[in-house]
Order: C-alpha cells, then structure tokens, then sequence
C-alpha cells in the first residue's frame, strides 16, 4: 500500500469503493462462513461499549504518566515527558495523571493496557488511523470495509430487534474532516442495515427516532414511501445488488419499528431521574455514556461515544497541550467511571465490555515512532517561553493506552509498559490493532475464520484472519 497518500486520494478512493461495494453483488446466505465455521467458541460478553478518544490522547499525560516537569519559562522541550503530577490508582503501585482519579478508582473492575502500538501508515492523518483502528483495515480498499461494529451487528444480531444494533453516539460530520469520517462510519458490503444508527448529540437522541415537530404520522409514512421511490432513482437502485437493496429496505423498516416502540424512550435522557442525570452531565461526552447505559438495558449490541474529532479540538493538542487536557480530563473522568460503576452494581457488566481508546498517542519530539519518524506536522520550539507550548504536541504511535472492562476482561490487571525515559515507547508485550480487534470477537463468541467471498476473494474481520486473540487479557 502506497504510504504518501494524501487526504484527496484518500477521499477519491474511498468514494470509489463505496461504488464498488454496492455492485459487489455479495454476501449471499450460502456464503456467510461464521455460520458454518467449525470453531465453537462460548461467548463471554454480549454487547461492547466503545469508548472513543479522538484526536490522539497523550498516554504519558493520562494513563501511562512518566516524569512530572513543572512548567518554567526556558526550560527546554526535552525535559517534558509529562506535565501533570501522577496520582495513585486502587492497584497497588500504578498511577495515573492528575484529573483521572475516577477512574483510578474502578480500576480493580478492568485491565490496563499500556503497550498498544498504532500502524505506520506513512504521512499521520488523524481519519486515516480511525479509519484503521475502527475497522481493522488500512486505507484505503477496493471495498467499503465493516466498521468493528457492524461485524457485530451482522455476526450476533440485535439482542432486541427493536433496537438498533449498531448506535453511534457524538460525532458530527459538519465539522473538520466530515466526509474522511464518514468513510468508515459504514457497514460497507454487510449492508445497511447493519450500519450505524447516528447519534450526534445525546441530548437529543429523541429526536432521531420520533418525526420532525409537527409532522404526523400520516405524513411521515408518506414521506418515508417518497424516500424509497428516491432510492429506486438512485445510485444504489441502479447499481447495488438486490443483496444491498434488501438491507437498505430492512433498515429502514427497523427505523419504523424503533419509531413505534416503547423502547424509543431510552433514547430521552429527560426520563433519566435528576441525581444519576447529575453524575453523568460533563457535556456531550458525558451524556453519550449515559445513553449507552440507557440503551445497554433495552438490549443495544455495540455503542461507540466519541469525544467526537474536530480538528485542533480536544484531543488533538497541537497547541495549548496542558491547558487543554485539563478540561479533556474533567469531561471524561467522572462518566467512564460511574458508566462502569452502574453497570457492575446492575450485574451488567459481566457480559458488558467496554472499551476506552484512542488511535495514537502524543510526544513533544517524536512524530510517529522512533525507528520511523515521519514529516513534522507541528512546529515545537526547543526552548519553551510560553503555556501553549507547554504539552503533548505531534502525533506518537510507538505506545499508547487502552482500558477494558467487562465480558471476560481480567480484573484489576495492568498488560505491556513502556520506557520510563524518552522515547516513552513500548517496551514490553506489544499489541496492535489486529490482535485487539480479535480479542473482542473471541469474547463474542465470533470465530477468527469468520470471512465473506468479495471481490473473488475471502474478506475477513481482520486482515487475511490473521488476528490473533490475546489470552493474557481475558479470564481464565
């Protein structure tokens, strides 16, 4: 694969696949291999919570702190490796940095993975390594690539048909790099209906299941009878093949159920009583996670909230590092922690995983990885004479962390380090996207063989079925 691909061949590619996916003319029943795989595996875990940091969150100023360097005018770039003091978790002797202390707390519940290694695909665009973290594939293919979500939702199924089985919570496309976003929002060849049912802000998830204010249903169903007619015109009408024209119809007619339901009234945070409402209210961060726990009683099967990417925005701290992760940290700190604590006290947790990550991490000096730095994208000055230089600037994929819980995860367990000193790389018991996405299937009960004939060819949850389950991180 071509590693100087800029954002408009990234696009163009994309765009193209999505053509080629549609008149793929696949999968058929006769194909589906998971349903005739001889691997039985039992399942641990039912439903995966994803829990998304966009934008590059630095590991040595989260969950993998290092040396605290105070910050002073003059002092140089060199010194810092991480600018907030670290502070105890429940585990005996593992820290985190300063503002996680929530989530220091439920930290006997889970694993702590501080050796995930992020791919060396040349160039580092933040959509571009979403892209592969979310769906295991790097950019870009001949075919428009399952998100890890819609594998799920295709492999298991909806827990509720009601439901959708695929919800994706806080990410607008209005912003930044919307349509690069967009490319791996998708079930790609396994259909519509097994996509994600989009969530931008919790706030008003209401409003994406019940019409538009002061349309009735009479109205709706009309409108919705139109919409068909338009897709008949459409490129899908004209392209797609009946299989992808039966999994548009079918998620449609999901849409409608959901829009009749009781169900639909987990997706209003209104009804959530005002004490739990509290806890949760971060912002939209924080409410996404409190709609996931929502939509985890009516039987969701894999719900991803972003902290959403933008840009020069949260996470991604080309400038203003410090100042910045510190209001990153109050967002996220008490929802993840009182997420995971609901679920244990409800007895969820146990057949619930969920995952917090991020698809690289951040270092002052290095951009990408020691061995293979590539084009500096953010200049850093060598002598630091003001705060917005004072943090975790250019992109670093050389060690970055992971927490799981739930479903089969070993609890109170810390996997992998790195090095203490600069480059804070991995350095003990790596772990890459492949593995990882493996790991979660093995915990859904989904078979490592599991592929469909596209193209001429097997297409597999990951690539070439080649992921390998890490045993260390799951129950005996």
């Amino acid at each position: 694969m071509r590693k100087d691909l800029n954002r408009r061949d990234f696009l163009k590619k994309t765009s193209a696949a999505a053509i080629a996916a549609m008149a793929a003319g696949a999968p058929f029943a006769g194909l589906m291999s998971s349903c005739n795989s001889k691997i039985s595996i039992p399942a641990t875990a039912d439903t995966v919570i994803l829990l998304f940091m966009a934008g590059g969150m630095a590991h040595t100023e989260t969950f993998d702190p290092k040396k605290h360097t105070p910050f002073r005018k003059g002092m140089q770039s060199s010194e810092v490796l991480s600018t907030f003091p670290s502070v105890p978790t429940v585990l005996d002797g593992i820290h985190f940095s300063e503002g996680l202390e929530s989530i220091g707390k439920i930290m006997d519940k889970g694993t702590l993975i501080r050796s995930y290694v992020a791919a060396d695909l040349g160039h580092i665009l933040h959509t571009r390594h979403q892209y592969h973290w979310h769906t295991c594939y790097e950019p870009p293919q001949s075919v428009v690539v399952p998100h890890l979500g819609s594998w799920i939702a295709k492999e298991l199924g909806p827990l509720n048909p009601v439901i959708p089985p695929f919800i994706n919570i806080g990410q607008r496309f209005t912003v930044g790099e919307g349509e690069e976003l967009k490319a791996f929002h998708s079930a790609g060849f396994l259909g519509s209906e097994f996509g994600p049912f989009l969530i931008p802000d919790p706030t008003s998830g209401l409003e994406s299941v019940r019409p538009p204010v002061g349309m009735s249903t009479k109205r709706f169903e009309s409108r919705n009878q139109l919409y068909e007619n338009l897709i008949k015109e459409s490129a899908m009408g004209e392209f797609g093949s009946d299989y992808q024209k039966e999994s548009l119809k079918r998620s449609m007619e999901q849409a409608y159920m959901l829009l009749n339901s009781p169900e639909a009234k987990a997706f209003d945070l209104t009804q959530e009583p005002k004490e739990s409402y509290d806890r949760y209210n971060t912002g939209r961060f924080g409410l996404g996670c409190l709609l996931a726990k929502r939509l985890v009683d009516q039987g969701a099967r894999f719900i991803s909230v972003t902290t959403e990417y933008e840009p020069f925005f949260g996470w991604d701290t080309h400038d203003n590092g410090h100042t910045r992760l510190k209001d990153m940290k109050k967002m996220i700190d008490a929802p993840i922690a009182q997420l995971i604590k609901d679920l244990d006290e409800s007895g969820r947790l146990e057949r619930t995983m969920v995952i917090v990550a991020s698809e690289f991490s951040r270092d002052m000096l290095t951009e990408g990885r020691p061995d293979l730095k590539v084009l500096d994208q953010v200049e850093v000055p060598e002598i630091i004479e003001d705060m917005k230089n004072y943090g975790m600037h250019r992109h670093f994929t050389d060690g970055c962390s992971v927490l799981m819980f739930g479903g089969g995860i070993k609890r109170g367990h810390v996997f992998g380090k790195t090095a203490d000193e600069r480059p804070c790389k991995t350095i003990e018991n790596p772990i890459k996207i492949n593995d990882l996405h493996q790991t979660v299937y093995h915990a859904l009960g989904i078979a490592p063989d599991t592929n469909y004939i596209i193209e001429q060819r097997p297409f597999y949850t990951t690539p070439d079925g080649h992921g390998k389950v890490e045993m260390r991180l799951l129950k005996g």
